[in-house]
């Protein structure tokens, strides 16, 4: 079960979230469309899975790269991109 009160912090809008690549180089950034906003989840987690998801414009960062995502002062290091 997740704890809802640690996972509060990734559920922050204000906190602007990022997939770092650092083998391809580049930091990915979660697009906001004009008129669905931000691609990620908001409300209180209560699910053990978040999604967010990053623009990989000219797709650089590949299945099987090992990714960093970094939220605020939250951050997952050695993720797989599947």
């Amino acid at each position: 079960m997740i704890d809802a009160e640690k996972a509060k912090p990734l559920n922050d809008k204000k906190a602007e979230p990022s997939l770092i690549d650092a083998q391809a180089g580049v930091s990915l950034v979660i697009p906001s469309l004009e008129k669905v906003g931000q691609l990620r989840q908001s409300g209180t987690p209560e699910r053990q899975v978040l999604l967010m998801a990053f623009s990989n414009k000219g797709r650089l960062v590949k299945r099987g790269d090992r990714v960093s995502v970094v939220l605020g002062i939250s951050s997952g290091y050695g993720l797989v991109v599947d």
